[in-house]
């Protein structure tokens, strides 16, 4: 596994995840990217022993973008309170089958995950077990056939993302699981985690670190050309 590695320094490594790559092992067994990093971090710096690598946040496997880990146990215990606080500020871009109804808006919906699908849905509040999931959108542009959204989460639920595009018609192109037409041949979907911004747990530095997503795909390539304008 080839790691992209886009910032690193003694409490924080961050990876730019390929479509298809594991964030954490699961029952598939597939070599996650975690293992990756821990290898990458005992030859680089020569280390002996065990490698302590903490996971501060997941992507879907499906998804692209930056993943965020702590080589040390203060960074990782302050970066989950940041987390748990929402005082770190997540950037997702997203193309879609669908235009939003308005070029912007904030989005309220409770969900309910069926384990069993591996499925969120859109529910009533008062069903058991939903979750308050929230988030704001803004349109950045169209291509011919496909849109480009900006998408600002502000709770991680899971599936958050692409249940809540979905659930006002603009799914994610690739994404079967929540109403795209076809897959990707690759079997990926075209949500990608661009941004992140928070203060550096240990220096309190101000942090902004971002991702490019797939560049040889075209879609995403129009999408950094309209961003950009």
């Amino acid at each position: 596994m080839a790691l992209k590695v886009v910032y690193e320094d003694n409490h924080l490594i961050v990876i730019n995840k390929d479509s298809g790559d594991l964030v954490q092992g699961d029952i598939t067994g597939d070599a996650p990217i975690s293992d990756a990093v821990k290898d990458y971090i005992k030859v680089k710096y020569n280390k002996p022993g065990d490698v302590f690598l903490g996971t501060v946040h997941r992507l879907d496997r499906p998804t692209t973008g930056i993943v965020l880990f702590a080589r040390t146990s203060k960074a990782l215990s302050r970066m989950n309170l940041m987390f748990k606080e929402k005082t770190i500020k997540k950037t997702y871009w997203a193309v879609t089958e669908g235009k939003p109804e308005v070029n912007s808006a904030r989005l309220v919906n409770f969900l309910l995950k069926n384990p069993t699908k591996n499925k969120s849905f859109v529910v009533n509040e008062k069903k058991t077990g939903a979750k308050m999931a929230e988030l704001s959108y803004k349109l950045i542009g169209s291509g011919s056939n496909y849109h480009y959204i900006e998408v600002l989460p502000e709770t991680g639920r899971h599936h958050q993302i692409r249940v809540q595009l979905s659930n006002i018609k603009c799914i994610i192109k690739g994404d079967l699981k929540y109403g795209a037409k076809r897959s990707n041949k690759d079997g990926s979907i075209h949500l990608h985690a661009r941004k992140l911004e928070f203060i550096h747990p240990v220096t309190k530095e101000s942090m902004l670190i971002e991702a490019d997503p797939p560049e040889h795909d075209n879609l995403w390539l129009d999408f950094l050309k309209t961003a950009k304008k």
